[in-house]
């Protein structure tokens, strides 16, 4: 049996994983990741200070164009000429969930740990009716165990007793789906990479946000304007627990 841990590094997975090592260390664990290519460099240094408290290397589970290049994010905009958004969101599809189902299943037998806690709602079949799931903070990862009954409280907990601090963003830097708050840390930041997100919505000749979104400009560019400029906006910066895509933060 391959015990296969999905460990994307947001607060959920890395309480999980590094929990599940403690508690079963006679388990050989796979621990997996689905880089995009499009992380911040405080995520990169993140998933590298877990391979050293694991004691393991995350394995970089992607997929290939047919040239035999690595799928990013950015490859994907540039093949399709277009922006992912709520309606086409191929990018999780794509870069995430496939290549997790793909890598497990030629990996049978397998179980899948997912750091769903018991404080969420359930979502069976989170990356295939024929993954075998397994939720050991709600439903417990063994008998000798029992439930974990791990809520966000106790997963803050448990991290803060490890001293481990996790990035304020665990996404995608260009994620359609982030908070004005989040362009505006990317911005300050990061201004390359929003500088970047800029080109690819002049290429496109589409835009990340969605136009009817709120009162704010669409076009990064525009919103970079008011970024730099001395208004006052009413959106604060991210905390860590506003994360956007949902099996990024997982």
């Amino acid at each position: 049996m391959n015990h296969i841990v999905g460990l994307s590094g947001g607060k959920d997975s890395t309480a999980l994983a590094l929990r599940l090592q403690e508690l079963h260390p006679e388990i050989p664990f796979k621990f997996i990741c689905t880089p995009t290519g499009d992380e911040l460099p405080e995520m990169v240094q993140h998933w590298k200070n877990l391979e050293k408290l694991l004691g393991s290397k995350l394995i970089r589970v992607t997929r290939r164009h047919t040239d035999g290049s690595t799928m990013t994010l950015d490859s994907l905009i540039k093949m399709f000429n277009a922006l992912p958004n709520w309606r086409q969101r191929w990018c999780t599809r794509m870069l995430k969930i496939e290549p997790t189902i793909a890598y497990i299943k030629a990996h049978q037998p397998a179980k899948l740990y997912v750091g769903l806690r018991a404080d969420e709602e359930e979502r069976k079949g989170i990356y295939s009716e024929d993954v075998d799931s397994v939720f050991p903070m709600k439903d417990g990862c063994c008998e000798k165990h029992g439930p974990w009954n791990w809520g966000l409280g106790e997963v803050w907990s448990y991290l803060k007793s490890k001293n481990i601090t996790i990035p304020i963003r665990t996404d995608c830097a260009k994620c359609y789906y982030q908070r004005i708050s989040q362009w505006k840390y990317l911005r300050r930041h990061y201004p390359k990479l929003f500088a970047a997100a800029v080109e690819l919505e002049r290429i496109t000749g589409k835009t990340f946000r969605s136009p009817s979104k709120d009162q704010w400009p669409a076009a990064l560019k525009d919103l970079a304007k008011i970024f730099d400029s001395d208004i006052r906006m009413r959106s604060r910066l991210p905390k860590r627990e506003e994360q956007t895509c949902r099996v990024c933060q997982l």
